[in-house]
């Protein structure tokens, strides 16, 4: 009996990622037929468009983050690190990261071989 149970934890689980996508492609397609062709004046889509659509947008803004996932990791990571670091070293590390900042991007001087 405590087997099923088991068994159907991992159905649910390669079912709903599916379903889910499904779901929202569906609130994609119906959002966009009924709002964007009659405030732009495009064409109403079909399924198949609105989940083109939604696939689109992830290569493209990486978006439907349903958790912080790598975000959160990398952060916790440098905190262990910064765990480690003695209260001189730790000012050093700030202090090194306010001057690469400070001058934003486009702003930094250039290094030259001395």
């Amino acid at each position: 009996m405590n087997h099923n149970k088991h068994k159907k934890g991992w159905i649910l689980l390669f079912l709903c990622p599916p379903l889910i996508l499904l779901g929202v492609t569906w609130i994609v397609m119906s959002l966009w037929n009924c709002l964007l062709p009659d405030i732009l004046g495009v064409k109403s889509i079909t399924y198949w468009q609105a989940m083109g659509i939604l696939i689109l947008s992830k290569i493209l803004f990486g978006g439907f983050h349903f958790g912080k996932g790598m975000r959160d990791f990398k952060e916790r990571k440098m905190r262990e690190k910064m765990q480690h670091l003695s209260p001189e070293e730790r000012e050093k590390f700030k202090e090194v990261w306010r001057e690469k900042c400070a001058g934003g991007f486009f702003n930094r001087p250039n290094k030259t071989n001395e």
